[in-house]
């Protein structure tokens, strides 16, 4: 009789294997977590309760992290995906700390009038109410100005323990009135109130994880470029105790992701702000050096003191690669939190059928295996949710039995959200000949992107004439309790980014997780996740060029008449088995259990080896 290396277990011919999946990945991240952190992530565990902050290894910083619904700590994308990866580090027993900003007044509400024009509003809540105020202050120097951060803690519970997040606020009596707003909105102001937001993000964090004692951090997780300048203040701790900038060591220390192919997406600022603002903070020479000849570049500094860097999909690598050719990225596919996003029907369902779903996302595997008529049951009642809400906000009541198709991302044009509307007429040729459809739109535009203010009311400008054929909806105040509606409740998630612009889009995961296929550009993860009528239906070719909008829409079109409609208007079973395939094919390997064994295994354990 042997022993298993993966799993530790005695195995041989008498002795069938009785170890779960669940044991298997908990075990494989023990192993990686003890010789990176030296001890067992259990007795990490038992301390969680208590402070236990000389205990946490991994600092992962994030502009943004979505922690409760209930919290506008979040706009988009790039917090869902912070607030699940912490999520899914906490049911793995990972010992991390997050670090954002606190945001009293959040991103925005959004206000649609009838013709689909956007006004914001603040989003106000009361982190009196919700969280722990920490016992630590920190200063860094921000335009001449001391200016004082502190921290209220949330704690993200999971399976095998929890995991704080500090969320940093400078609204505090003895700061100037104009500091004590730096951080109150999220992405607020100008390049100036920008950067500064960033230096406390980075620099303040960094500060204030030192402060409250944790001081045995072996790597420092960089969510975007938004907190790369936490390298500068690691650099000026390791001269004070060597003398010497150790830029080797600084790298075994750094892990950094970017997010995104589109320029805009890569903060750049003036090096005239940067020395008014961090002249006294920072060795601007060194962040020269770091960040760019010409402008600071918070994407190439991050690249620059990371020793580990990954895209977010497979193809997202490869674009990265292109956009930095000096540099080696890496590419770790993005995943959803299972237990957060399945709708309650689902989550009903998965418990009698698989009942190791919550602590072993693999068990999706065995999807096949529920009952098709309870799966179309719960796959109604959540509907029924989605049709209800749209309802009570728009008014519009839409048909149970017709085909309902979601779009929900960030309003701006490279998503294209108005690409299935671009030829009306054809589309009330499909509905008529094919059968019933109908189209819930959701999605906010940043209040300065004009582009995607009139794609809103462009989508309800087509909306209208389509009236009578193809009821067209947009629900406003798109956030993560709108989402968990939505990715559930529609039959099809519809995605049409303009190729190669998609870095991985987790909107379509949370769909597949709750057995809704996709009808998306072959972009960001439906590259990997798309098996053609299997897990859903593909627009356009794999190659990375940009695709035609009038080709694509042709072929959405195409797709929509002569395969997805006749499928979902044929014998029950037929769709049925797509919803199944999406959960056991995607639903088993597009999450964030996957993704954080991957980091842990790939980013964190073996970067001093680089």
């Amino acid at each position: 009789m042997a022993t298993d290396p993966v799993c530790g277990m005695r195995v041989g011919d008498d002795a069938p294997l009785r170890v779960t999946w669940r044991e298997i990945t908990y075990r494989f991240c023990s192993e990686l977590c003890r010789n990176l952190f030296a001890a067992e992530p259990a007795r990490y565990l038992a301390a969680s309760a208590t402070a236990g902050s000389e205990r946490r290894r991994v600092a992962y910083f994030s502009m943004e992290i979505a922690i409760d619904p209930a919290f506008p700590t979040y706009c988009g994308g790039l917090g869902i995906l912070a607030g699940d990866t912490l999520r899914s580090c906490a049911d793995l027993g990972v010992p991390a700390v997050g670090v954002t900003l606190l945001y009293r007044e959040g991103y925005f509400r959004q206000r649609l009038d009838a013709d689909g024009s956007q006004s914001e509003e603040p989003s106000p809540w009361h982190p009196e109410e919700k969280l722990r105020l920490l016992p630590a202050v920190a200063t860094l120097r921000l335009g001449g100005r001391d200016v004082a951060v502190r921290a209220w803690e949330y704690r993200l519970a999971g399976a095998l323990g929890g995991v704080p997040v500090l969320l940093l606020d400078t609204d505090i009596d003895g700061n100037a009135a104009e500091d004590r707003r730096l951080t109150r909105r999220l992405y607020d102001g100008d390049g100036r109130g920008r950067l500064a937001q960033e230096a406390i993000l980075g620099i303040g964090g960094l500060r204030i994880l030192r402060a409250l004692g944790h001081k045995s951090i072996a790597r420092y997780h960089m969510n975007e470029g938004h907190a790369a300048l936490l390298a500068l203040e690691l650099l000026a701790e390791a001269q004070g105790t060597r003398g010497t900038w150790d830029f080797g060591a600084l790298r075994t220390r750094c892990v950094f992701t970017t997010h995104t192919p589109v320029p805009a997406g890569h903060d750049r600022f003036d090096y005239g702000c940067a020395a008014d603002l961090l002249g006294e903070t920072v060795d601007l020479e060194v962040l020269r050096m770091l960040g760019g000849p010409e402008e600071l570049s918070m994407t190439l500094l991050g690249l620059n003191v990371s020793g580990y860097v990954n895209g977010v999909a497979k193809r997202h690598g490869e674009v990265s690669r292109g956009m930095f050719p000096d540099h080696t990225i890496h590419a770790i596919t993005n995943g959803v939190h299972p237990v957060t996003w399945a709708a309650p029907p689902l989550a009903r369902l998965f418990d009698r059928h698989m009942p190791e779903w919550r602590a072993d996302a693999f068990a999706f595997r065995s999807a096949f295996r529920i009952p098709r008529d309870e799966l179309r049951a719960a796959h109604a009642e959540a509907k029924r949710i989605l049709l209800e809400r749209v309802e009570r906000a728009t008014g519009a009541r839409l048909d149970p039995a017709a085909l309902t198709i979601g779009f929900a991302r960030r309003a701006t044009p490279y998503k294209r959200a108005d690409l299935v509307l671009r030829d009306p007429d054809r589309l009330r040729a499909i509905a008529k000949e094919r059968g019933p459809l109908q189209l819930v739109f959701a999605g906010k535009a940043h209040p300065r992107d004009e582009g995607g203010k009139e794609l809103i009311r462009k989508i309800l400008r087509l909306g209208r004439r389509l009236a009578g054929a193809v009821p067209v909806v947009y629900l406003p105040e798109y956030d993560m309790e709108l989402a968990r509606i939505l990715v559930a409740g529609v039959d099809l998630w519809l995605n049409t980014p303009r190729k190669p612009l998609e870095a991985s889009g987790t909107s379509g995961m949370k769909a597949a997780l709750n057995g809704v296929p996709s009808l998306s550009v072959l972009d960001g993860w439906w590259l990997e996740g798309h098996i053609e009528g299997v897990t859903g239906w593909s627009i356009g070719s794999r190659e990375p060029r940009e695709g035609d909008d009038a080709q694509d829409a042709e072929e959405l079109y195409a797709k929509l008449e002569r395969e997805i409609l006749p499928r979902f208007r044929g014998p029950p079973d037929s769709w049925s088995d797509v919803m199944r395939s999406s959960i056991a094919l995607n639903g088993s390997y597009f999450n964030t259990q996957r993704m954080v064994q991957q980091y842990v295994a790939e980013a964190y354990a073996p970067v001093s080896a680089l």
